[in-house]
């Protein structure tokens, strides 16, 4: 293996930003009513509307029915304030209020409150002190706190979204970015003339890995710090360097390598550089992800006729089929808790998100579109984010595990392809 090395790369971020859009296109019909009040504000001006954002966040779920503000008829930001009989006639079932006031060291104190309205009674109550820029920080983690108090849940709100870019035209076509997951504040990692591809977080959220073929067009894998840019260029052996998934410990990567001649899975220690072959096939095995318990992972592999997906067990090598709905299926994940599959499967001349449960079995279709690649899912495992095609343009969209919620996440500018959400931050 080529030695590690580093490098300090530093892009301005005067490029493009694929700024996305979040529309529900489908929520639950038993979405729950609740009322997001306008958040009270003194001391200042605040530059972050911290209840519109709880607001659309808990829209976004498809779990939530917020209340228009000019529905309302009173808008209480203390306790006191409260008429339970204003929210009970219009159907509310709970109640957010809340204060923000421009403290004069430049912070903020922001307080809120969740109520039942119903039983006319309290749920939640907590102040934070943020800083200016971490405003829309807080506003997450109050949109995290409320889901988790009303779905038994833990939200993913406060978490990022990774994906690639494509702006024809331009001097840097390709381009690595996040985001918050409601699509604001977009960061780019890097811009490159060469293509970007499978970028995947690690487990600590500070950390990315992806295939670039910057090298005179050749693939290779990197591993990006973000908070200091620095990377490593940790695989760039002659053929596929592809598909990097970091293990649920941050310590190794899967990935697919053909320096052997034929692709196959293999393991790589970060620290060491130590790399381990994993499967020993004559078909294409590709596209590793780990299970959780860290022992086994999942792939796509041709060694049945066509692609479908395997389980491999790294103690002992051992591989089996755990895919059997139709010809093809690939680009597998797994959900957090390991009880759910995801990945893409194809019927007749479309290609679909479909989700198998691993413990009754089951299999179901949950996307309508057609064109279907790359799903990632959500750390609370209720969302599968993936790209697909509207209007002939690559686009990102979400989808429910049980296919119940769908979220559609266009660009404002160039395409936008291979996402891959974060851990929990």
């Amino acid at each position: 293996m080529k030695a590690i090395i580093a490098v300090l790369i530093v892009f301005l971020s005067t490029g493009a930003k694929a700024q996305l859009m979040i529309q529900v296109t489908e929520g639950r019909v038993d979405a729950v009513p609740i009322a997001v009040v306008p958040f009270a504000v003194s001391g200042g001006s605040v530059p972050e509307s911290v209840d519109q954002i709880i607001a659309a966040n808990l829209h976004r779920s498809g779990q939530f029915r917020p209340l228009p503000p000019e529905d309302m008829l009173s808008r209480p930001a203390r306790a006191e304030d409260v008429s339970y009989r204003d929210f009970r006639v219009l159907g509310t079932e709970y109640l957010v209020f809340g204060r923000v006031e421009a403290l004069p060291t430049g912070a903020y104190r922001v307080s809120y409150e969740l109520h039942d309205v119903p039983r006319g009674t309290r749920l939640i109550s907590e102040t934070y002190e943020p800083a200016v820029s971490q405003l829309r920080d807080v506003a997450h983690a109050i949109s995290d706190r409320i889901y988790e108090q009303l779905t038994g849940v833990r939200g993913a709100f406060a978490t990022r979204i990774l994906y690639v870019t494509h702006n024809r035209g331009a001097d840097f076509p390709f381009q690595l970015q996040y985001a918050d997951a409601d699509g604001a504040r977009v960061q780019t990692v890097l811009r490159s003339r060469e293509p970007i591809m499978s970028p995947s977080w690690s487990p600590d959220g500070k950390r990315v890995a992806y295939v670039s073929f910057e090298a005179d067009g050749r693939p290779g894998i990197y591993i990006h710090e973000l908070a200091t840019m620095q990377r490593q260029l940790v695989s760039s052996f002659d053929g596929i360097n592809g598909a990097p998934d970091w293990s649920p410990d941050g310590k190794r990567l899967a990935l697919t390598l053909s320096r052997d001649g034929n692709p196959e899975i293999y393991m790589l220690e970060i620290a060491s550089g130590q790399l381990t072959r994993l499967t020993n096939h004559y078909a294409i095995d590709t596209e590793p992800r780990w299970l959780p318990d860290g022992q086994s992972l999942v792939f796509t592999s041709s060694r049945g006729g066509g692609p479908q997906i395997y389980r491999l067990n790294i103690r002992d090598q051992s591989v089996r089929r755990i895919s059997f709905e139709g010809s093809y299926n690939s680009n597998p994940a797994v959900t957090p808790d390991g009880r759910y599959l995801t990945y893409i499967h194809r019927r007749g001349n479309n290609f679909h998100v479909a989700v198998q449960d691993l413990q009754r079995q089951t299999f179901n279709i949950v996307t309508t579109t057609q064109q279907d690649e790359s799903p990632s899912v959500a750390p609370n495992g209720s969302m599968i984010i993936y790209a697909t095609k509207h209007g002939g343009k690559g686009v990102l969209q979400a989808v429910s595990v049980d296919g119940r919620i769908k979220v559609h996440l266009p660009s404002k500018e160039g395409e936008v392809r291979e996402p891959s959400w974060s851990p929990f931050l």
